[in-house]
């Protein structure tokens, strides 16, 4: 079956245009009438929608970031070919790409967007499981009477309609389960719509590198392939036990997803009860400097978050995983809720401090949760007003005149009300 996803007209096999519209753009599958759960990512999120609302951007590299001990929060597709990443440090981003117009980061503005995308979704199906502010698992089973076209078709129809309304673009995956949809979503950005189907799991997945398989980075990829396991049919040779031996509940998860096994449910979305933000190294980090420099740039992400949303919380959490997959995680309850970048990095640091001992970590993590309203957090008689002040103040100054506008020291000062 085929049809284009520009004019969702059938199309005849073995053409390579679309006979309605004349568009290249034709999406072919065996089971592409029958698969209905499907991942949808947001291309470049942050940077996109700069492009979106200064035209001057359009044809330029593009950096969503912090100052340069920050990290790259967003690359457009043109800063990519120089290799920036997200989550690279901005002075490494700037030496590879010393030509980048960079751009502080919008907060408030980007969940606006997600959210238009997110009502977007919900008119097509109930069943939204959000993943983070710019992505998202969809169950379209049964949406078909009511849509008038299958599944694949609908989400044609709304990549389009996303485009032409929001002004942004979006890579879809659709496949039997969460997994491989969330493979192929990556397959063929941006603008991309891939098909993933059970029947072609195992030969697809085969002859890909593990990477393949959601949260191997480059680091656990080469632990992988000391043992090993280069590629995922080494992981489809190997037995669910002798996997587990090796690598515990991950190595449950290895054996299972190299099968293209996945039983997990796309659950709707719920009330925020916490609001975090995460980053897998491309080479370990064991240094406790390092990881701080990373870490105060995730407080300032979160912080952003909670007052877009207008939340505050009152436990930080500080995840690690270490070179091993082994999972660490470690939290504080506050005395008050909060929402300042200051607070919420005082108290992770000060954790990171303790399990910065040598060992080699490949992700690191920040959240808080225990949420509030906004109107109840750091209270006067509990909290540094100057400090808090300043904070606020800094935000303002960045959001009316860019990143450049003012440099914060705040990044390493200490609160003691933590």
């Amino acid at each position: 079956m085929s049809f284009c996803r520009d004019c969702l007209a059938d199309a005849a096999p073995r053409v390579t245009r679309c006979g309605k519209c004349g568009s290249p753009r034709l999406l072919r599958h065996d089971e592409l009438a029958t698969l209905s759960i499907a991942h949808v990512d947001c291309d470049a999120f942050y940077a996109t929608i700069e492009k979106r609302d200064d035209p001057t951007l359009a044809a330029e590299p593009v950096i969503v970031g912090g100052g340069r001990r920050g990290v790259v929060a967003a690359a457009c597709y043109v800063a990519r070919t120089f290799g920036v990443k997200s989550a690279m440090p901005m002075f490494e981003a700037l030496r590879l790409c010393p030509q980048a117009r960079v751009v502080r980061p919008n907060m408030e503005k980007y969940v606006r967007v997600g959210r238009e995308v997110r009502r977007m979704m919900t008119a097509l199906t109930p069943l939204v499981e959000p993943l983070s502010i710019d992505e998202a698992f969809l169950d379209l089973s049964g949406t078909e009477r009511l849509h008038g076209v299958f599944p694949a078709k609908m989400l044609a129809r709304f990549a389009g309609e996303v485009e032409r309304t929001i002004g942004i673009t979006v890579s879809i995956g659709l496949s039997c389960n969460k997994f491989l949809a969330k493979i192929a979503s990556d397959l063929e950005k941006p603008r991309g719509f891939a098909v993933l189907g059970q029947g072609e799991a195992l030969t697809f997945l085969a002859p890909k590198p593990v990477g393949f398989i959601y949260g191997i980075g480059k680091a656990s990829a080469a632990r992988l392939a000391h043992d090993g396991f280069t590629c995922i049919a080494d992981l489809q040779r190997t037995s669910e036990v002798e996997l587990m031996r090796r690598y515990g509940e991950e190595g449950r998860r290895l054996a299972r997803l190299a099968r293209g096994i996945d039983e997990r449910k796309v659950s709707p979305d719920r009330e925020t009860k916490s609001v975090s933000s995460e980053t897998t190294f491309a080479h370990d980090i064991s240094e406790y400097h390092a990881l701080e420099r990373i870490l105060w740039g995730m407080a300032e992400e979160v912080s952003a978050r909670l007052k877009a949303k207008t939340l505050a919380g009152s436990t930080v959490t500080l995840k690690l995983k270490t070179a091993d997959f082994r999972i660490r995680t470690r939290a504080r309850s506050l005395p008050s809720p909060t929402q300042l970048a200051g607070r919420i990095f005082a108290a992770a640091s000060d954790l990171l401090r303790r399990e910065a001992d040598g060992t080699r970590f490949r992700l690191l993590g920040v959240g808080l949760s225990a949420l509030t309203g906004a109107s109840e957090a750091d209270p006067a008689d509990l909290v540094d007003g100057r400090r808090a002040e300043a904070e606020h103040a800094v935000d303002r100054v960045r959001a009316r005149f860019g990143d450049d506008a003012l440099v914060r020291g705040l990044a390493f000062e200490r609160t003691d009300d933590c």
